[in-house]
Order: C-alpha cells, then sequence, then structure tokens
C-alpha cells in the first residue's frame, strides 16, 4: 500500500471504557486483538532517523508488513508518505535489510485491536507503557471521530511510539532500552478480550 497517513495518538485511562464508546459509536473490529513486534532499522551511522524517517519490519501472529515513513508533517494532526507491503516470511525480511545495510535499532511491542466505521480506523493498543489509541483518515474524520468518542483535541498526540517511551522512562527515572513487555514489564496485559 502507497499513499499518505493522517494520524493522532490519545494516550487512554481505561481500555474497557473506551471500547464501549467505540461500540455506542458504531464501530466494528476490523482486525481482532494481535501481539505485534515492530522493529525499527537503520543504517549505521543513522540515515534515516536525522530526516524524522523510518523503516521498520512489524510482526503479528502469521502476517509481516515492511514500512517505509516519510518525514512527517506536524500540526494537530500527523501526516506522512507511508509505503507498505506484506511478506510471508519475517525471518527472510529481517536478513535482507541487514544485508542491505540497514540494523535493528528499537524494538517496540504491543498488543492490537483495530475498529472501523468504515471511513477509517481507531486502535486499542496496549504497551508496556500504558493504554494509546491511534485514530487514522482524513483530518476531517479524526476530529469528528474524536468528538464522537468525547476527546478533545487537546489530547492529541503526534510522537511516536519511540519518543513516548522514552518520555516514559525519563519520568520513571530509568535507563531506556526496547519498549517490550516482560517479567518487569511496567504494565499488565490484556485483562479481557475485545469483541
Amino acid at each position: 500500500m502507497n499513499g499518505i497517513e493522517i494520524e493522532v495518538k490519545v494516550a487512554l485511562e481505561s481500555a474497557r471504557g473506551f471500547q464501549l464508546r467505540l461500540r455506542r459509536a458504531g464501530f466494528r473490529v476490523l482486525h481482532r486483538r494481535v501481539f505485534e513486534r515492530n522493529t525499527l532499522f537503520d543504517a549505521d551511522p543513522p540515515t534515516l532517523r536525522p530526516n524524522g524517517c523510518i523503516l521498520r519490519l512489524r510482526e503479528m501472529g502469521p502476517r509481516c508488513l515492511i514500512t517505509y515513513k516519510g518525514k512527517a508533517i506536524v500540526t494537530r494532526t500527523k501526516t506522512r508518505e507511508e509505503i507498505e507491503f506484506e511478506t510471508s516470511d519475517s525471518k527472510a525480511a529481517h536478513m535482507i535489510l541487514m544485508r542491505l545495510g540497514y540494523q535493528p535499532k528499537f524494538i517496540y511491542e504491543k498488543y492490537r485491536t483495530e475498529y472501523t466505521d468504515g471511513h477509517g480506523v481507531v486502535t486499542l493498543d496496549e504497551t508496556p507503557i500504558g493504554w494509546y489509541s491511534e485514530i487514522e483518515g482524513t483530518e476531517e474524520w479524526i476530529d469528528s471521530t474524536a468528538a464522537l468518542l468525547g476527546i478533545d483535541p487537546q489530547q492529541f498526540l503526534t510522537s511516536s511510539y519511540g519518543t513516548l517511551y522514552l518520555q516514559w522512562c525519563e519520568r520513571q527515572g530509568i535507563e531506556p532500552g526496547h519498549m517490550q513487555f516482560g517479567p518487569f514489564s511496567s504494565f499488565s496485559r490484556f485483562a479481557f478480550t475485545p469483541r
């Protein structure tokens, strides 16, 4: 898929409450809850991140996506070029990226459920640093969906999960590593299964 991505993130206090608001607003599950492991690659020395670009390998169940994202234009929302394709072999994709000179730089994990109303996508993301939602569509759709879900535009976040993780580590006074679930994860796993 090639195109333009327009999105915002929102920090959530309650996953159950947000899920209920989605249902009441007429959203349906597009993709059921799945574990995602995202690996960001860059050259050594970095050539992508300094220019605001990313190269990502996303593993989610049996699916694997390779995504390039261009430099973001940040206003109330974040807009950037997105080029993406699916592959069936994540190990081969990982090896190809490394043979091309790209090295794994940052890993972030999450459990994601995607919802849609047929016009855009709203996610429910469980991460090691808390609950978040991404709202992706046109700017007009994002605004109307946020209003429908009771989200104030002042709650919009345009930061990446990498940046949110670094900010979280700073607040916690811990050394950043990768944003992964583990025995010392700061966030408990999903306590219910979204419908």
